[in-house]
């Protein structure tokens, strides 16, 4: 089969700089920074993003090894069969595990230094079948250091600095529901002591949780047993659909939350933010498209003479606007291919790349005293990859419609008049 002539010309025009003229090594410098633009662009997009999505990643893998994926919470008093309706839910085939818990706001006091808490009551049989809470505990070997009517307290490692206590200091918990006294409420004070400190990474939670027994909390918030239930789910990224599932399955007292809803605004934030810098980065492949409109004007403009000697050889305006097409669509897959190739290169390897240039040069980009992550995570996902390489090649595309157009409008007889 033979090769049309159109991506024959088209191909020639793009490689014009290897030989001939001066003007053509001109016209194909221009090709060739339009294709460096494209690529960089693509290239930066793609390596940017990757980095997000790894601290997105990283930083929701840190809330679920703490937070459970779905929970389910009695609006009116404790859950009486709770056992029953654990074994209920497990039953379906996505849920793998539940664990009761009790909830409450309090204030620890040690010396005169006071900090708020949510203090959460867990059950240390249950709890590692739905969190990841043993792998993150500091100064005990696990929450079976958690014991009924002891009234132990695991805190959070930064909460536990700001009250200046240490593994088997005491602290006062100040609870909000009170007892009635002739000079009017008094919140209800109980001594704990510290028996382990919960490091999870994530400052939001080292900072204002604090784990007791479920049977302490209960005590101490009068519940009159657990509040709700903890589940763990079989794909995370299914837990807002499996969650409204469940609905249907709970009794009328009951709802239920999953953890993209008790983050949303956190994950509402990242995804603006990498909109943003998507948009801002999506900027220099237009730059590079603007630099493709460029060449292909300028290779029109010199090639006047070599397009009318083909239209008067019988190529049809529609050809001719195929060859620069053709050139132009070459150029923006070339950038695009590169971009794409440079731009996984990179973040598949962007770790070693930081390490080496941190060492290089005696810098740290994630010092390990101020940030719990010390390596820069990367997450290259196809849905991002996919859309930045059709988005930039359609718009480089588009940029040569019009220099090919001004091409197919050609006149032979004008364009040699003075030849």
């Amino acid at each position: 089969m033979k090769t049309p002539f159109e991506l024959v010309i088209g191909l020639t025009y793009t490689r014009a700089g290897r030989r001939g003229r001066r003007r053509d090594g001109f016209l194909s410098f221009i090709s060739a920074m339009s294709v460096t633009s494209i690529a960089l662009g693509v290239a930066a997009l793609i390596i940017v993003l990757s980095v997000m999505n790894g601290f997105q990643k990283e930083v929701r893998d840190r809330m679920l090894s703490v937070i459970a994926h779905v929970e389910v919470t009695s609006a009116a008093g404790p859950l009486d069969d709770w056992e029953g309706l654990a074994k209920h839910l497990t039953a379906r085939s996505d849920v793998v595990a539940a664990a009761p818990y009790v909830q409450g706001q309090g204030l620890f006091n040690s010396g005169n230094v006071v900090r708020g808490a949510l203090v959460k009551g867990i059950d240390p049989a249950y709890e590692p079948s739905v969190s990841e809470l043993n792998t993150h505990i500091l100064g005990a070997d696990s929450l079976e250091v958690l014991k009924p009517g002891e009234f132990g307290v695991i805190l959070g490692r930064d909460l536990a600095a700001m009250l200046r206590v240490r593994v088997g200091d005491k602290v006062a918990l100040l609870v909000p529901e009170g007892n009635m006294t002739p000079a009017g409420i008094v919140p209800r004070v109980k001594q704990f002591r510290v028996t382990g400190l919960l490091s999870s990474g994530h400052y939001e939670y080292d900072s204002t949780m604090a784990l007791v027994h479920i049977k302490d909390a209960a005590a101490l918030f009068r519940t009159g047993g657990p509040k709700g239930l903890r589940l763990k789910v079989n794909d995370m990224e299914r837990a807002p659909e499996i969650a409204s599932e469940l609905r249907f399955d709970l009794p009328d007292n009951c709802y239920v939350t999953d953890w993209s809803k008790q983050n949303r605004t956190w994950f509402a934030a990242v995804q603006v933010e990498k909109r943003m810098m998507g948009i801002i980065l999506f900027l220099i492949v237009l730059v590079g498209a603007f630099g493709l409109v460029s060449s292909l004007v300028m290779t029109v403009t010199e090639k006047q003479s070599d397009i009318a000697i083909l239209r008067t050889l019988g190529a049809s305006p529609r050809s001719i606007l195929a060859i620069f097409v053709l050139q132009g669509a070459i150029v923006g897959f070339v950038g695009v291919a590169a971009g794409v190739a440079g731009g996984l290169l990179v973040a598949y390897n962007v770790d070693a790349i930081v390490s080496t240039i941190e060492a290089a040069f005696g810098v740290a980009f994630l010092p390990k005293e101020i940030y719990f992550i010390s390596n820069m995570p990367s997450d290259p996902r196809l849905s991002d990859i996919v859309p930045i390489a059709l988005c930039s090649f359609l718009l480089s595309l588009a940029a040569t419609l019009y220099p090919s157009w001004r091409a197919a409008k050609t006149h032979p007889a004008e364009a040699l008049r003075y030849e």
